[in-house]
């Protein structure tokens, strides 16, 4: 993005403009401190006036009516001026001290709003604001986390593959005569090495589109139980290839629609029953899956026989880059980006994903969406 153009006489003005609020600021303190200065002097003037008034006045009664007059005077002004600086200056100076502490970068500020009035409500809205800008501060240093701990992975991903296909290159160049059975396996290795690469590279692409609200989704109203019924057709050709054991139950009593992207919500499935075969038994591999109706949401509940998720490492399975067990996978080309981009899909469309598991038990992934209900005028069409 390039920088806009810098406008001198702009800035000049702004400068003028701040140093102009500097001076009302600077103007209004005098003020104050005039009003403090001079009510001791206004008092003394005025015990001077009724002095001279008891010893020169002809008559007592006026003089004392008059004295009386002022010292009534005194008293409400008194009371006026100890009102103002309670309820307005001192508020103000308070602000004044709160916004120094924000320019300072100190969000962690609040004010004690010591009336219930018009510069009550602006402490309060003061307050609401430096709690949103302490939470923006939160927010955004837990992405320049993420985005150093991304970097850091993406580092690491990405070394393993280029090393290993720099060192075959190299194998293949310094040796001639290398056999064409050797060569034929480096070749392979060279090839599942930029194959993880480049699904590392889209992993990535979808997740950051994802984090940032830029994936563009087909929402479209879908009869669940058929879009399920052909998913699962679908996934069950793959997964019969593989030797792996698959039962679909549709447990719905009757039809309902959801408003989804079947694209979206088809990878996230997809993503889910990959990794189930990645962690599952090297034989025997097992999965069922259900779809029923709870409440107001269609669910699919994904249940697997692999080696489960021990307790402590189920509230990081779906954190970018996480892996559950590497020396018990099967595909070392896992990008530790499957699940993390399953829960982003699926909440992004309005739906919720669980996982339930026990070692040595299986796990249970449920994915649940909004049954749509049709609007007044839909239903009167």
């Amino acid at each position: 993005m390039r920088n806009r153009p810098v406008n001198l006489k702009e800035n000049q003005c702004c400068a003028a403009e701040i140093e102009c609020r500097h001076n009302h600021f600077d103007e209004f303190h005098r003020l104050h401190k005039s009003f403090r200065f001079l009510r001791p002097m206004f008092l003394v003037f005025n015990v001077i006036i009724v002095y001279l008034l008891f010893r020169w006045a002809g008559l007592k009664v006026i003089g004392i009516s008059i004295a009386a007059l002022i010292v009534c005077k005194e008293i409400i002004q008194l009371f006026f001026l100890g009102r103002l600086e309670k309820r307005v200056l001192k508020p103000i100076d308070k602000l004044q001290n709160g916004f120094v502490e924000i320019a300072r970068g100190n969000y962690d500020v609040s004010i004690d709003p010591c009336c219930q009035n018009e510069f009550g409500q602006l402490i309060r809205s003061f307050n609401e604001m430096s709690y949103k800008l302490r939470e923006s501060e939160k927010t955004n240093l837990e992405y320049e986390e993420n985005r150093k701990n991304l970097i850091a992975n993406i580092s690491h991903d990405l070394k393993t593959p280029i090393t290993s296909i720099q060192g075959y290159i190299e194998m293949i160049m310094d040796n001639e005569l290398v056999q064409p059975d050797k060569i034929n396996k480096y070749l392979k290795t060279i090839y599942n090495n930029t194959n993880y690469m480049n699904k590392l590279i889209d992993d990535l692409f979808l997740f950051s589109k994802l984090d940032i609200d830029k994936v563009d989704f087909n929402y479209e109203i879908i009869n669940v139980r058929a879009f399920m019924g052909d998913l699962m057709d679908e996934l069950r050709f793959e997964l019969e290839e593989i030797n792996a054991e698959f039962i679909y139950q549709d447990k719905m009593d009757q039809d309902s629609s959801v408003s989804i992207d079947g694209k979206r919500v088809h990878q996230a499935i997809k993503n889910i029953l990959g990794n189930a075969v990645k962690y599952g038994p090297e034989t025997d591999l097992k999965i069922s899956v259900e779809l029923f109706r709870k409440d107001d949401t269609a669910c699919l509940s994904i249940t697997d026989n692999g080696p489960g998720i021990a307790q402590e490492k189920l509230p990081y399975i779906f954190d970018r880059f996480y892996r559950i067990d590497n020396e018990r996978s099967k595909d070392l080309m896992s990008t530790g980006l499957g699940l993390a981009i399953s829960k982003e899909l699926i909440e992004a469309q309005g739906g919720k994903i669980m996982v339930s598991s026990f070692e040595e038990t299986g796990s249970c992934f449920t994915l649940c969406f909004p049954i749509y209900r049709k609007t007044e005028n839909e239903v009167r069409l």
